[in-house]
């Protein structure tokens, strides 16, 4: 069953591409999270995203929020892609694609992993899902979007 928009995030616990655990509550009740699925480390799209959610990650980090970029790629590629773009956020190995099936992440022709971003806000109940394949930068714009406005309403 898909996670939909007012609902409270699925806890998790994946490995970063620094070697280590990261689980969604760590976050909950101290900031809000960008939790972005996409579907693999070095391909145009991907890197195209992952270095927009870089180049606006310190509006992120102003806003509170942590990002978070989660495909099944493995903990070394995870490096490798992070230390060639210098992404400063963690990237998630999510081996056997758990977490994406958790959340209902879709596949885009039945085959290739989705590319869908979830804005969590502090309490941990899903305030936006944003779902484009194709649409790289709309990620990050809508992420920032719905932050501010729930800065605002804070």
């Amino acid at each position: 069953m898909a996670v939909k928009v007012g609902d409270q995030a699925p806890d998790f616990t994946l490995t970063s591409g620094a070697g280590t655990p990261v689980s969604l509550k760590e976050f909950v009740g101290q900031k809000p999270v960008v939790l972005y699925f996409y579907p693999k480390d070095e391909t145009p799209g991907c890197t195209a995203q992952a270095c927009g959610f870089r180049d606006e990650y310190a509006v992120f980090q102003e806003l509170g929020a942590e990002v978070l970029g989660v495909s099944g790629d493995s903990i070394n590629a995870h490096q490798k892609f992070a230390a060639s773009h210098q992404l400063p956020f963690p990237l998630l190995s999510d081996g056997g694609d758990k977490l994406r099936k958790l959340y209902g992440v879709p596949a885009t022709l039945g085959i290739l992993p989705g590319r869908v971003t979830y804005i969590i806000d502090k309490q941990g109940i899903v305030r936006q899902i944003f779902n484009s394949q194709l649409n790289f930068k709309g990620h990050i714009e809508e992420a920032l979007k719905v932050l501010k406005q729930i800065q605002a309403l804070a």
